[in-house]
């Protein structure tokens, strides 16, 4: 299942260049679309490493819909009364929903414009939220905080841990994940403790922490590089990702409780109903990603890493769909749902359609 072959901004079949790029492929399990309608939801997902936002709904005949657009190193992203949220290299965009109840074009029925776009600068943001009073939240991994947008400067600082001496562009702890309880920050994920700069890589294996962020006391830790903390069904979940992990924090005992083992690095954690919906990436070849658990944990289970999203029964912890990516994507950030979407599309600026689209607030 490969995306629309009109899209300008796929690779020209005839240039040479582009021929010798290995294509995109995408696979799903064989009721993977059949599941997505039965859950009247489609997937919002990002790859920084391509710089790609990726649509995945369905199409009237009941095929797998793919739609997607560029952003130069997207990575966090989170669904909004009416839209989203988007980070990219130096910017933060907003997108806006411009479908009335019951339009549709083309047999899709969302069309995401990005509205408002803030410079921020390359802050390396990691996970966005909303809070209860309409404010965006986000990880601002670069200095090590959580931030929110400002309207004169490049972020505006809310929160560091404890251990933390001051704000400095150093990525000292690497501060990747946000869990929202009750519309306010609540959980954070750290690779590390660390206060130098880019102290977290020594820590890369068992360094990572989870931090409540009312008390900023360390809830959790021992882990291998955490991402993706959320909050649902009163049970504070979240994936670490240096040892292929999915489960939750058993917080009387002060320690993560793996659920489900899954063949890839983990990041981009979304739930809906009775599952969990889980990004795999490839790990890289390089320091970063080299010596930890995963390693391991791939060659006990005779397998190699994936690039994918598996959606896992929380009744049993079952792995039963999947969506697969081969070939030029071998890396995920972030995961979202969009409830009641059946096909959505977005705009963006590599092509002249966002000059053409224009609507008119009632």
């Amino acid at each position: 299942m490969n995306p629309d072959p009109h899209d300008p901004r796929l690779p020209d079949p005839h240039d040479a260049a582009a021929a010798r790029q290995p294509a995109l492929d995408i696979s799903t399990s064989r009721q993977f679309a059949a599941w997505l309608a039965e859950q009247q939801l489609s997937l919002a997902l990002t790859t920084y490493q391509i710089g790609k936002l990726f649509l995945i709904g369905r199409k009237p005949e009941g095929e797998l819909s793919i739609f997607e657009r560029s952003f130069n190193r997207c990575m966090g992203l989170c669904a909004t009364a009416n839209g989203l949220y988007l980070s990219s290299l130096y910017q933060v965009w907003r997108f806006e929903n411009v479908f009335t109840a019951g339009e549709q074009q083309d047999g899709y029925d969302r069309l995401y414009v990005p509205q408002v776009g803030y410079t921020t600068g390359d802050l390396d943001i990691h996970d966005l939220a909303v809070d209860g009073d309409g404010r965006l939240v986000f990880v601002n991994t670069l200095f090590g905080c959580l931030a929110t947008l400002s309207e004169t400067h490049s972020f505006k600082p809310l929160w560091r841990p404890r251990f933390s001496s001051r704000l400095a562009a150093e990525d000292r702890c690497h501060l990747n994940g946000l869990a929202m309880q009750d519309g306010r920050p609540a959980y954070v994920t750290a690779v590390s403790q660390s206060d130098v700069v880019d102290g977290w890589r020594d820590h890369r294996a068992d360094g990572g922490v989870v931090i409540d962020v009312a008390s900023d006391e360390v809830i959790a830790g021992g882990l291998s590089m955490p991402h993706s903390p959320r909050w649902y069904r009163d049970r504070l979940w979240l994936l670490n990702s240096g040892s292929g992990e999915f489960g939750y924090v058993d917080r009387a005992a002060g320690r993560f409780v793996p659920v489900t083992f899954c063949a890839g690095y983990l990041r981009g954690l979304a739930f809906h109903g009775d599952f969990a919906l889980v990004g795999l990436s490839k790990p890289r070849h390089n320091r970063t990603f080299s010596g930890l658990p995963l390693d391991d944990r791939l060659q006990a289970h005779g397998a190699e890493a994936r690039c994918a999203v598996q959606v896992i029964d929380l009744r049993r912890g079952d792995i039963v769909h999947w969506l697969r990516f081969e070939g030029v994507v071998d890396e995920l950030y972030d995961v979202v749902t969009l409830p009641g979407v059946r096909r959505p599309m977005a705009l963006g600026f590599k092509t002249d359609e966002i000059r053409r689209v224009l609507s008119i607030e009632g």
